[in-house]
């Protein structure tokens, strides 16, 4: 927990680099360093001891907030040190989605999800009532002209909603078999971070439909993998590891198809294993690493 502070501190030294308007990375000589990305693997670390710590308590709920209070101040730190919406709601999610499957509070948990959707109601209907003002989107913030872009792609095509738009099309002209590996069109020209947050359209416009879905079972493998290995965990700190990491993955492939597909705002959010990313790709593959340390200590039963 005090190294994922540490590690967002960072972004305030002279290693820090500004990149489009953020400063999210920091760099080391010749390498580059995500301060998100580091951070998620660490919080997943601490919220799997403190949970296999307190996991008996008496005090449970105690114990909830306990993990909830901290967890969500470092959230909220990273967020406000790096503009880093996306990372923040990923890292936020794998807090969730650790305590809700391994502490017996569901109905907290449930009761957190409504507020939360009523709130992102109420919002959506206020921004609804300004597109029918005809509102200038630049009279806001950039998140709130992502979710007006969202609302309303068409009237926003020029700007707000200009990348969730070009991914669609190309979305749309792949098909069913695509137009063959290296042929998409979109990503040389109208697709921003085609190699990057939107890579997902580029393989469906050249591999189509059935080369997502194929991509997507393979997503649903992995995960079906930490499942099961978190389910013969020889011990209960590395079945937490393998949830959060399970956690991590499912929220990032959910997000990540969610914005190419327009059904929920545009957010920079990687595609695991497939965007263009060093500190991305060096950080799953550590938690893959981690995952298969823990299912190499499962001790296999003979008949």
């Amino acid at each position: 927990y005090i190294m994922s502070i540490v590690v967002t501190l960072t972004l305030f030294s002279p290693l820090k680099v500004a990149a489009k308007g953020a400063v999210r990375w920091i760099k080391i000589g010749p390498l580059s360093l995500q301060v998100a990305e580091v951070s998620k693997i660490l919080i997943i670390l601490w919220v799997a001891a403190m949970i296999s710590k307190y996991i008996n308590h008496r005090n449970k709920i105690r114990v909830l907030l306990f993990i909830w209070i901290p967890s969500m101040l470092s959230v909220l730190f990273l967020f406000k040190v790096s503009s880093n919406l996306s990372s923040a709601i990923i890292i936020g999610g794998i807090i969730f989605g650790m305590t809700f499957i391994m502490t017996p509070f569901w109905k907290i948990h449930i009761g957190v999800v409504a507020a939360g959707g009523v709130g992102v109601y109420y919002y959506i209907n206020h921004l609804r009532n300004l597109i029918k003002l005809n509102v200038n989107p630049k009279d806001y913030s950039f998140r709130t002209r992502r979710f007006l872009g969202w609302l309303a792609p068409l009237k926003y095509a020029d700007d707000e909603s200009y990348q969730s738009l070009q991914a669609l099309y190309a979305v749309a002209s792949g098909g069913f078999s695509g137009k063959g590996l290296g042929n998409s069109t979109q990503k040389l020209h109208a697709i921003p971070e085609a190699q990057n947050d939107m890579i997902l359209a580029v393989i469906c416009e050249e591999l189509g439909l059935f080369g997502a879905v194929c991509l997507i079972l393979l997503y649903l493998l992995i995960i079906w993998r930490l499942m099961i290995i978190a389910n013969n965990a020889s011990d209960l700190y590395g079945a937490l590891i393998v949830v959060g990491i399970m956690a991590h993955l499912s929220i990032q492939v959910l997000l990540n198809i969610a914005v190419v597909t327009n059904t929920i705002p545009n957010t920079g959010v990687s595609l695991p294993f497939i965007s263009y990313g060093g500190t991305s790709i060096s950080i799953l593959l550590a938690e893959m690493g981690l995952a298969l340390s823990v299912s190499r200590g499962i001790k296999l039963e003979v008949a």
